[in-house]
């Protein structure tokens, strides 16, 4: 198997267009100043990237497996977490330098809700699409196949519904909470919500302790394979071209070392574009992270769905328009601001947060578009002119961080 980069460009080169590239850009802080002067020397040479075993930490360990951190000065060493609070705590205390982490948690963290309260910081976005709900076959069998059938199968046969998701403000907890809502449950009157590591969803469905859960691939197909449980709906459904990981640090880290930021964000960016460039590729990578050390799963319950050939553990089938997604020609990658600020929308819609946060103003300290930008630009990356941008929901409702707290306060069932 070839996992070889081809590009030889230097790093050197790189850094150079880069700074040609960024030239025309408006105004940017300090440390631009001395990139573009040259001073582009990774402050650290080989970083701690945490992530979990799920099929979209494959960019950051494709970056790695392929060398495509050699490339920008830096070595990447992907380390195995046994679960969100565990990438949580590393990242705060500093243990890890990087991780592949759920949205909601870094912004849960930068408030303080949900642990210990840390400025932190979104580097990039890792994918788009790819997560789902499954449900126990036990439920599937008595009706309960989507979100209409869970809540006729709820009204007529009464008792405590447990369902799982991954980390309380993270990007699960709000597909699971969206998508109960939007049929009519409220997750937190009508059902007990249990948080369960991604990779022990399969185990704990296996013995009977939920009903159902949310959480990233594989192993929602992993369910199927095990013949327990069905595919409900995809969060592609919930919400088409959904944000989902982040490259997150600590904001103290990224602020000391910017140049060791830039390296990253374009050996992932170079991993995410190699990934999607065709579907050997995407073959390839299916095979490397399904190695124990990574993933530690079968290739076949991985590389189907990356591949978009869905099925629904019932004998439905289907070709999904929006499977997980690494790159797209960058449009995947922006850390856009509405993203950050919706993830906002939710918790305090759900009660996380009491009183409306400064919306746009937490989601510019966090989210951090310009060491974005300089790191693709060095990649070679296009890079979205917008930062804001617009979605519909699977309720209808538009998202496009507007009015984000007339947003929040819209929803009929909430907190």
């Amino acid at each position: 198997m070839d996992l070889k980069p081809t590009s030889t460009l230097s790093r050197r080169s790189v850094l150079q267009a880069a700074a040609a590239t960024l030239a025309p850009l408006a105004p940017l802080a300090a440390p631009l100043s001395v990139f573009a002067a040259g001073s582009d020397a990774p402050e650290k040479k080989e970083v701690r990237i945490g992530f979990i075993p799920l099929t979209d930490c494959a960019s950051v360990v494709m970056a790695s497996v392929l060398k495509f951190d050699e490339k920008y000065g830096v070595k990447i060493i992907p380390t195995k977490e046994a679960s969100w609070a565990s990438v949580r705590d590393k990242l705060v205390n500093g243990e890890l330098d990087f991780a592949h982490v759920l949205y909601g948690l870094v912004y849960g963290v930068h408030l303080g809700v949900g642990g210990t309260k840390k400025d932190m910081a979104v580097l990039m976005t890792l994918n788009q699409n790819g997560q789902a709900i499954t449900l126990s076959k036990a439920l599937a069998d008595k009706g309960a196949v989507d979100g209409a059938g869970l809540a006729k199968l709820m009204q007529r046969e009464k008792r405590e519904y447990t369902f799982a998701q991954t980390f309380p403000t993270g990007t699960h907890a709000m597909w699971l909470y969206h998508w109960l809502a939007t049929h009519g449950i409220d997750p937190l009157k009508d059902a007990k919500v249990i948080t369960v590591p991604p990779p022990q969803m399969v185990a704990n469905m296996r013995v009977g302790n939920m009903d159902g859960y949310c959480v990233g691939e594989p192993w929602n197909h992993r369910a199927i394979a095990d013949g327990i449980g069905i595919t409900a709906t995809t969060s592609q459904d919930i919400w088409t071209d959904h944000p989902e990981k982040v490259l997150g640090s600590t904001a103290e880290f990224a602020k000391k070392n910017p140049n060791t930021c830039r390296a990253v964000i374009a050996a992932i960016l170079e991993a995410s574009r190699w990934i999607d460039a065709n579907a050997a590729n995407r073959d390839k990578m299916a095979a490397t992270i399904a190695d124990k050390s990574y993933v530690n799963t079968s290739v076949d319950v991985i590389n189907q769905r990356i591949q978009g050939k869905y099925q629904n553990g019932l004998g439905k089938t289907w070709s999904d328009a929006h499977p997980m997604t690494f790159f797209r020609d960058g449009a995947v990658n922006l850390p856009y601001l509405s993203d950050g600020m919706w993830f906002l929308t939710q918790h305090k819609r759900w009660g996380l947060l009491k009183e409306h946060p400064d919306y746009l103003g937490v989601a510019k300290q966090i989210n951090q578009i310009e060491l974005y930008r300089q790191g693709a630009a060095a990649a070679g990356v296009s890079v979205p002119k917008e930062v804001m941008r617009s979605s519909k929901l699977i309720d209808g409702t538009v998202w496009d961080g507007k009015e984000p707290k007339k947003y929040a306060d819209s929803f009929k069932i909430h907190a």
